[in-house]
């Protein structure tokens, strides 16, 4: 999925910058006053982008406005999800495994994170455990966030963490090192009346 979502991603950019490279030197290029195909829109510096009879050729219509504003709206919302996703940090979908035998296994990053999560929430004082692999296949990373119980202690938390599941993650798929970013949150509950 990142993959295609690359490739995607590559090749839409590619053929917007070809557009815009395109329709920019050749308004620069009428605008210069240079010679310019005949089928071109703009064929001199005083030429405008819509003539006076082309603007006024939908005035009488009631929906020609609502439809174009529509239509701009839906190009800006386009491009404001897909400047978002360029943010978004992709999650590993496979670690290659030394096997042994000189040749590499390949384990779902899915599987590992499940597995890193069960290990996580199976701690005292962890209410739930989020994971996600990052990194290269070689060389994963993970993000581990925990929600806490209100009477756990963030310290051991961490240390089980690493010692524990962190430890059983990097013994079973054979890495030297797992970097982690761990964050750690407390549930929310209602204070306890001392008395």
């Amino acid at each position: 999925m990142t993959v295609v979502l690359r490739r995607v991603n590559r090749v839409l950019l590619g053929l917007a910058g070809l557009l815009l490279v395109l329709v920019g030197g050749g308004v620069l290029a009428a605008s210069l006053d240079l010679s310019v195909p005949s089928w071109w829109p703009w064929s001199g510096p005083a030429d405008v982008l819509l003539s006076a009879a082309d603007r006024q050729r939908w005035r009488d219509e009631g929906w020609w406005w609502p439809v174009v504003i529509a239509a701009l709206g839906l190009v800006v919302l386009l491009a404001l999800w897909w400047l978002l996703v360029q943010f978004r940090r992709a999650r590993l979908a496979e670690v290659v495994v030394d096997s042994g035998d000189g040749d590499a296994a390949v384990l779902r990053g899915r599987a590992l994170e499940g597995v890193l999560e069960a290990d996580a929430t199976a701690q005292d004082g962890v209410a739930r455990a989020r994971v996600s692999l990052t990194g290269r296949r070689a060389a994963p990373r993970t993000r581990v966030r925990l929600l806490l119980e209100p009477y756990a202690s963030p310290g051991a938390a961490l240390t089980t963490l690493s010692t524990q599941a962190l430890a059983h993650a990097r013994t079973s798929t054979g890495l030297p090192a797992l970097p982690t970013e761990a964050r750690l949150r407390a549930v929310k509950h209602r204070a306890r009346r001392v008395t």
